[in-house]
């Protein structure tokens, strides 16, 4: 087990450092402008837009630049500077941090805790009524943008927009929480909104894996051991169903703190990560993007290794591989 470990984490590191050799390459090599520019802005005086060139070395070779560029990376964790906000990328990001992992954390236990027993339930009672009543509610669920269950959602259940039930803090509750209980108080109405689709995901990829599962040769023998039905699907079947799920949860944690957690910030008014791409985006603040970019590549290495180490316990067989 230590020996599959040592080598997924050695291909992460791998692939961390193609990551940014990648990062760099877009924000650096492939813009037709000068960086410097790019980085100062449209109304940057020629002084500064020379201060920040010799401040990024661009007068190096390519070369050297990645080489300064890596080093200030794994050593001093140096995103660049944001001329836009006058501050470190890294500062800015680890500022909004706590804001998108409360999110996506409250979010993703819910839509585990409602998703994974949905789509069990449906895959033991496959075609009955129940069945039926929850795939389509999984499909309307998954068919509507987050943006819009988020309005919706606000327009219904928030104390602050004269809503029919409301229920939940407004869009400026986060803001004004000042600790932890307050802040996942203010969080519950997006995190029902963020779990809505992705617990109607998850539910559907459970049902059809443990559906396929429960016809395997493995969970045939057990049943013919005499095992219980149920100890056969929670024993047998749902650690095996779980495999396609773990991968798929993986990814959608790692890209959510990557910043695709856009709209829902954006709709609560949420000072994430998300919320700082779009503002960068508009600022056309470089340094800040290429820097959640290379985060967020960092964030969906390390939880697919982690997915990677849940395999080989789920599945022993994998770790011999």
């Amino acid at each position: 087990m230590s020996r599959y470990i040592l080598s997924r984490v050695l291909w992460g590191a791998l692939t961390a450092l193609l990551a940014s050799l990648v990062v760099f390459v877009i924000f650096y090599v492939l813009p037709t402008a000068d960086p410097a520019i790019l980085r100062a802005g449209r109304q940057a005086s020629p002084e500064e837009i020379d201060r920040i060139r010799e401040a990024m070395g661009l007068n190096e070779s390519v070369f050297v630049q990645y080489w300064v560029y890596l080093k200030g990376i794994v050593l001093h964790f140096d995103l660049g500077y944001s001329f836009q906000y006058n501050a470190p990328v890294s500062e800015l990001i680890w500022n909004r941090l706590p804001a998108t992992a409360l999110l996506v954390a409250g979010s993703a236990v819910l839509w585990l805790a409602i998703g994974i027993p949905a789509g069990i339930i449906s895959a033991v009672r496959a075609h009955s009524l129940l069945d039926r009543t929850t795939m389509l509610t999984t499909l309307a669920l998954i068919s509507a943008p987050v943006f819009w269950l988020g309005l919706v959602a606000l327009y219904l259940f928030s104390a602050d927009a004269g809503s029919l039930l409301p229920i939940f803090p407004g869009t400026g509750a986060y803001l004004d929480a000042n600790n932890l209980a307050a802040k996942a108080w203010a969080l519950s109405l997006p995190w029902l909104v963020m779990a809505a689709a992705s617990a109607a995901i998850y539910a559907r990829y459970m049902r059809s894996s443990l559906i396929e599962t429960m016809s395997t040769d493995y969970v045939r023998t057990a049943r013919a051991k005499g095992l219980s039905e149920r100890s056969v699907i929670r024993r047998h079947g749902v650690r095996g169903a779980l495999i396609p799920v773990v991968t798929l949860l993986g990814l959608d944690v790692g890209m959510l703190l990557a910043g695709n957690a856009i709209l829902t910030e954006t709709v609560f008014n949420i000072p994430g990560i998300g919320r700082l791409v779009s503002t960068s985006i508009e600022r056309a603040d470089l340094p800040v993007i290429q820097g959640v970019v290379l985060v967020g590549a960092l964030f969906i290495i390390a939880f697919n290794l982690v997915v990677d180490i849940a395999y080989a316990w789920l599945d022993p067989r994998v770790r011999y591989r």
